[in-house]
């Protein structure tokens, strides 16, 4: 399993959890099995083209991800972080 960290505005999604668990040998992958988990989350990242939203960036332990058919294994952290503005 792959360990998620979820950003506090998305903490709603999974039941106030901060932190998940998914499957996936891919990003891509990750975050299907979490919207099976938890139905709307993968909404929140990833637009109709299945790019990831401007203001949402993916980590796989300290790195950046660039594109979501990057490799992850069993044990890995990915955390999801989010810019937020407002007015």
């Amino acid at each position: 399993m792959i360990r998620i960290a979820i950003p506090s505005h998305l903490a709603s999604y999974t039941d106030g959890a901060r932190e998940v668990e998914a499957a996936g040998k891919n990003l891509a992958e990750v975050l299907h099995d979490l919207d099976r988990r938890y139905p709307g989350l993968r909404f929140r990242m990833i637009d109709e083209q299945d790019r990831l939203r401007p203001h949402i960036k993916l980590f796989v332990g300290s790195e950046m991800a660039l594109r979501l058919d990057q490799q992850v294994t069993a044990g890995e952290l990915v955390t999801i972080t989010a810019a937020l503005s407002g007015g």
